[in-house]
């Protein structure tokens, strides 16, 4: 049986609940975290990230990169209720859910074709989260995890993405080796002394070659 797996993803997450809350933020650079010196950025918005801002950044540098951001210590019993929302949505709709995190969902939705067009349900669900809810969501489908998750970030933000069963390597191909899952720097590092930039280039690689330059994880 093909298998047919959403990778779902809440758009800024924390910023968008703030949003809710407050409209004045809509449109702005937002930063959520601590305002101390030994604070991080645990989100931001995306009028923020054009100035190089990123979670897990100080927030002292954040400030120095945009100095107009605008900083909300944050609210986590609200992002918690707000995550359980869409939870409860989902888990209403889908026969299979795997919580990832605060903000990002799996469904195993393999059978479901049979009965209505798997992409038809998806966009449906996505449009039903949006409504009930109002907070932006990024989806997408493929055969597998990792693919949706990659297919999830091209779409974003607030977007959409299908991958249909056959297409998953021309859609990798042209994408960075950045785009996969658990590569960090220090493997992005080691790839990219290898030669290589493209997951193109990890096609055309032999399995064993790729054991033997990251261990098990190769």
């Amino acid at each position: 049986m093909e298998r047919h797996i959403v990778h779902c993803d809440l758009d800024t997450f924390f910023v968008s609940v703030e949003r809710l809350q407050n409209s004045s933020l809509v449109g702005k650079p937002v930063l959520i975290g601590g305002s101390s010196d030994r604070g991080v950025v645990a989100s931001c918005s995306y009028e923020a990230r054009r100035y190089g801002i990123h979670s897990a950044m100080p927030m002292r540098l954040a400030r120095q990169l945009c100095p107009e951001a605008i900083l909300v210590r944050g609210d986590y019993e609200q992002y918690s209720k707000y995550s359980n929302i869409v939870t409860e949505i989902i888990q209403e709709a889908a026969p299979l859910v795997e919580k990832a995190s605060i903000d990002e969902h799996y469904l195993d939705i393999t059978g479901l074709d049979r009965y209505f067009g798997c992409w038809k349900w998806t966009q449906e669900l996505r449009s039903r989260i949006i409504r009930e809810t109002g907070l932006p969501i990024s989806f997408s489908l493929s055969i597998n995890k990792t693919v949706s998750k990659i297919a999830t970030g091209t779409a974003k933000p607030c977007g959409k993405k299908q991958v249909p069963t056959g297409d998953e390597k021309p859609f990798l191909a042209p994408l960075s080796i950045r785009k996969i899952p658990m590569v960090g720097e220090k493997t992005y590092m080691l790839l990219r002394n290898m030669g290589v930039s493209k997951i193109y280039t990890i096609q055309q690689m032999e399995v064993e070659t790729m054991q033997q330059a990251l261990g098990e994880n190769g």
